[in-house]
């Protein structure tokens, strides 16, 4: 956590190490929720995509973090269905299924990192955490 946290203040001169540490705590719940939601499409907001970003980097640490959360590796896919906004182009909902899957799995939301109009701009093309089917 403490790598990852100095990345990303380092790379994002915008973001403090609190909030850095937060970013940090809603990936990881982010990734654990999506162990918990097989099938579903869990998008990130703008600022846990730059936490994803940034573990998904520490190769070892990410795939041994994924494989004891999800038993398996949680890829980051991008699709074209999740529109640059972050609102799935289906449904047109925000993150509203992702904060839905946090909540049912136990995990705690830190809502100020999920605003329900946020975007996610980081892969401009949306992503998930699941390959299509």
């Amino acid at each position: 956590m403490k790598r990852l946290t100095a990345r990303i203040t380092k790379e994002h001169a915008d973001i403090d190490e609190p909030m850095a540490r937060r970013i940090v705590a809603q990936t990881a719940a982010f990734l654990a929720a999506g162990a918990h939601s097989p099938g579903q499409r869990l998008v990130p907001s703008k600022l846990v995509d730059i936490g994803w970003h940034t573990f998904i980097l520490h190769t070892v640490d990410y795939a041994a973090f994924c494989e004891r959360v999800a038993g398996r590796f949680v890829h980051h896919v991008p699709d074209d269905e999740i529109e640059a906004d972050g609102r799935d182009s289906k449904t047109g909902e925000p993150l509203r299924n992702t904060v839905t899957a946090m909540t049912a799995a136990g995990l705690t939301v830190d809502h100020d990192l999920w605003p329900t109009s946020a975007t996610c701009g980081q892969c401009h093309a949306g992503c998930h955490d699941s390959p299509k089917k």
